[in-house]
């Protein structure tokens, strides 16, 4: 597949392909007091499915993936999908970790969730809510990594309020994966305008180069936020956008 390149402001937008599945605030409700408003009895085990659904305390949703080499974590309300890596903790707990490797799950062995969020940084406790939408990565055609691409730069311009071009160099084995590190960026771009440092961390790029290569990476040169993904390591083969706005705020 030859470059591709994406610079479509004047697009109309297309939803994103998200692995959602929104509810009624009503129903949400009715959940949570289901799920919290009793407490559990002392020492009994719940065993989760190998992809289970959650809702937290403040009604977060959100969907945690074992069925892979690494745990999938997908929040209701965010297109990113988290690659995690499991680390032992006391009691037998499970540690659930980003790859900045910041905390953002943790299971105890009696089958006890703690989610941890920018809202919640001392964790909120999480129910289990039934099974879950496995989280895979779909293979793309070349017109439908042009409209992830597009979609991406929309969406990243309008939160920077100028254009910000997207742009890839993508083959049918990385197609998928950098389809999805574009949305990830654009999430990350998003999450860069309503930091108060945003425009100084926006001013540093004009322009996202989406690459194949042996490690996923972000780096930024020459007005260029290069991204990096290794396609053989699947959803856990590109940066976070918690990385990636690591990289610009240190930059």
């Amino acid at each position: 597949m030859k470059a591709i390149a994406a610079a479509l402001l004047g697009v109309v937008a297309l939803g994103f392909a998200l692995l959602g599945f929104a509810q009624p605030a009503s129903a949400q409700t009715g959940l949570r007091q289901g799920l919290f408003g009793k407490p559990a009895g002392a020492g009994r085990q719940v065993q989760a499915p190998p992809v289970a659904r959650y809702v937290s305390e403040d009604g977060q949703i959100f969907v945690l993936d074992r069925t892979q080499g690494r745990p999938l974590l997908k929040f209701e309300d965010s297109p990113e999908v988290w690659a995690l890596k499991a680390q032992p903790a006391p009691r037998g707990d499970v540690i659930y970790k980003n790859d900045l490797g910041e905390p953002m799950l943790r299971a105890t062995r009696l089958g006890g969730v703690t989610v941890f969020t920018d809202a919640r940084p001392d964790g909120a406790a999480a129910a289990l809510a039934g099974d879950g939408p496995p989280l895979r990565l779909s293979p793309l055609s070349p017109q439908a990594l042009l409209e992830r691409l597009a979609q991406a730069s929309l969406r990243a311009s309008r939160a920077a309020r100028r254009t910000i071009l997207f742009e890839a160099e993508a083959t049918p084995a990385s197609s998928a994966l950098i389809a999805d590190a574009a949305t990830v960026t654009s999430v990350a771009v998003v999450r860069m305008s309503r930091r108060k440092d945003g425009r100084t961390l926006l001013a540093q790029f004009r322009k996202v180069l989406l690459i194949e290569g042996k490690r996923a990476s972000a780096d930024i040169e020459d007005q260029v936020l290069k991204i990096t993904v290794a396609p053989a390591q699947g959803l856990a083969g590109r940066p976070s956008s918690e990385r990636i706005v690591m990289v610009a705020a240190t930059q």
